[in-house]
């Protein structure tokens, strides 16, 4: 009963704001204060606030949710317990990997452009430029990347 009582105070306090919103011309501002203010009474009319005042008040509730609380820290220890026996990922992925006999570490793949494809470099002429120095480095690192 007292929680009806205060969900419509609630109410009645939220639609006499949204109505002072509105007098001051803030339409969109009234009309959600007004939908929040609903909220409450809903609920009541719903039914759903006596069964969360009947449960915040029954010691059954309270021990099921003690119950619950205990079975997440049960999953929880052992889900520990479980990931220090294993040792690091990097272990386990060791150990995952040396149970697997047939396991074969991959290989580098050959270039798509074999070493014959490049032409040969240019030697370095004594009258470059500043630019054209750059863009020989630039060009060493590429053929040294196989690009």
């Amino acid at each position: 009963m007292i929680a009806e009582t205060v969900c419509s105070a609630v109410s009645a306090a939220g639609l006499g704001i949204a109505a002072v919103t509105a007098y001051r011309k803030r339409y969109l501002a009234a009309v959600r204060i007004a939908a929040y203010s609903l909220v409450p009474v809903g609920l009541v009319m719903t039914g759903i606030v006596g069964w969360a005042a009947d449960t915040a008040f029954s010691p059954t509730a309270w021990v099921g949710f003690g119950l619950l609380g205990g079975a997440w820290v049960l999953f929880a220890s052992t889900r520990a317990v479980e990931r220090r026996r294993g040792g690091t990922r990097r272990e386990r992925k060791a150990a995952a990997a040396a149970a697997q006999p047939d396991a074969v570490a991959p290989r580098a793949s050959a270039p798509s452009l074999g070493q014959s494809a490049r032409p040969a470099a240019r030697p370095k002429s004594a009258g470059r430029t500043d630019a054209t120095e750059d863009f020989s480095d630039i060009e060493a690192i590429l053929k040294k990347h196989g690009i």
